[in-house]
C-alpha cells in the first residue's frame, strides 16, 4: 500500500497553507477533524454530503499542504490536524479558521 506523503513542518508554506484554506469544504474538514479528532473519509463524506471521490481530493489537498496527517490502519485511511505543528508554525491560524462562522465561509 502507498505510503501518503506528508511534508515536514519546515517546508510547510504559509501560501500553500491559505491557498488550501480558500475551498470551503476543506474548512469543513478542518473543523470535523477538530470536533471529532481522527476520522476517516467516509465521515467526512456523509457529513459534507459530498462524493467520496471529491472529499478524497480535498483531503489530498490538506494533507500536502501540511494540514492534516494520514494513519492507515488496514485498508482505512485516518485523517488528524497537525495542531501542535501548525500552531508552532503560524499562531492562532487554525483557531482563526475554526472561529469563522459557517455564514462567512
Amino acid at each position: 500500500m502507498k505510503i501518503p506523503y506528508h511534508p515536514p513542518i519546515e517546508s510547510v508554506s504559509f501560501t500553500k497553507v491559505l491557498q488550501a484554506l480558500s475551498e470551503p469544504n476543506r474548512v469543513k474538514i478542518i473543523r470535523c477533524l477538530d470536533e471529532s479528532g481522527e476520522n476517516n473519509c467516509t465521515t467526512y463524506t456523509l457529513r459534507l454530503m459530498l462524493p467520496k471521490s471529491t472529499v478524497s481530493h480535498h483531503i489530498k489537498v490538506l494533507r500536502e499542504a501540511g494540514l492534516i496527517q494520514a494513519k492507515i490502519v488496514g485498508k482505512e485511511h485516518f485523517y488528524s490536524l497537525r495542531r501542535e505543528e501548525i500552531n508552532e508554525k503560524f499562531p492562532g491560524l487554525l483557531d482563526t479558521v475554526i472561529g469563522i462562522e459557517e455564514e462567512d465561509i
